[in-house]
């Protein structure tokens, strides 16, 4: 199985601590737009956009920005990251994503999750007791919707349909749906269960964090009877792709130390990362993905030798990280790291064959 590569962004709006100046939500669109446009000229796989309900991100309608970003661009994949399937509805869901996959000639997915942001949830006049069960049925009628088209089905906490005409269709046999998870023991059950795709959050911590994630997830998937090892999986962390090692952590950390503290408010009072704990997350055996296109390739392989991962999403512009050293990241994950990471990951299954 390939390896993929690819980037993601919230979209946060978050003051340059540099200059204290505050991009406008215009801005911000656009540069995201612009983005997603690099990352495929350069030959990245996938580019995500992830959703939250906040003045301080724009991603509130991630499937508008993948569509803009399907008519500017021609091979990547373009994947929520994640949706927050709890709040939404899965016929709209599925009618949004089904219609990237049209413009984009069969390149759109979704990765559903339960949010570790909740500010949806009272917005949408939906109950946080309810938190759990609300995924699991909106997961099971998404699955539905894609299996057949005129559907009938009943739940608990939405309307029940009858020979609903769920329309457009996806573009191609089927839209890929993958299940976020950023831990928890029982998702991760679920997630294998089901025979799904589990793409992995990684903040901060060790590499080795998910590891009792994988091997649950993978037990569950062989004992509901399928191909364990053909299972995908993702690992989506934060980094940077500099000139070299010192480069991108003096790029990254001030721009992701300031996001960690204004744009994880919910969490509490904001999260203070000293420049010391940022290097000691950046070391080989932490999550980070920062550092020179040397340093990625291996980290990236570590991983992959880890978990067996099929595919490493990174996102390189938390807290507002300006747009040129952005892009030129992108370009150098897309030129540097990701054939050389392909390349071994492919002569690494060879041997394994």
């Amino acid at each position: 199985m390939a390896f993929e590569i690819g980037i993601m962004t919230f979209g946060e709006l978050t003051e340059d601590p540099a200059t204290g100046a505050l991009p406008s939500p215009r801005r911000r669109v656009r540069e995201t737009i612009e983005q997603a446009r690099v990352a495929d000229e350069v030959g990245l796989d996938v580019f995500g956009v992830g959703e939250h309900h906040r003045t301080d991100f724009v991603g509130s309608a991630p499937a508008i920005l993948l569509a803009a970003a399907a008519e500017q661009t021609k091979s990547i994949r373009l994947t929520s990251a994640v949706t927050v399937l709890g709040s939404e509805d899965p016929v709209r869901v599925w009618e949004q994503f089904a219609t990237i996959d049209l413009l984009s000639r069969g390149r759109a997915e979704i990765i559903a999750g339960r949010g570790s942001y909740t500010e949806s949830f009272p917005l949408f006049g939906y109950d946080l007791r309810d938190y759990a069960d609300l995924f699991r049925e909106k997961l099971d009628l998404l699955l539905k919707i894609r299996e057949q088209n005129p559907l009938t089905w009943e739940g608990d906490f939405r309307a029940p349909l009858v020979d609903a005409d769920i329309a457009p269709r996806a573009d191609g046999a089927t839209l890929p749906i993958w299940v976020g998870v950023g831990g928890s023991p029982a998702s991760a059950v679920s997630t294998g269960r089901l025979g799904l795709p589990m793409a992995l959050a990684l903040l901060l911590g060790p590499m080795t964090f998910h590891e009792q994630t994988v091997g649950l997830y993978r037990e569950s998937a062989a004992e509901a009877g399928h191909d364990a090892a053909a299972l995908p999986i993702s690992i989506n962390a934060h980094g940077y792709v500099g000139r070299t090692s010192r480069q991108a952590r003096d790029v990254m950390y001030p721009y992701f130390a300031r996001g960690m503290a204004e744009n994880n408010h919910q969490r509490g009072k904001g999260f203070l990362l000293s420049r010391a704990a940022f290097d000691a997350q950046s070391s080989p055996g932490s999550g980070l993905l920062v550092g020179s296109s040397q340093e990625i390739i291996e980290k990236l392989l570590a991983y992959h030798e880890l978990y067996g991962l099929n595919r490493a999403m990174i996102q390189m512009g938390f807290g507002g990280l300006p747009q040129q050293e952005h892009l030129e990241a992108i370009e150098r994950l897309g030129t540097e790291v990701a054939p050389v990471v392909r390349r071994e990951v492919a002569a690494l299954e060879r041997r394994a064959a």
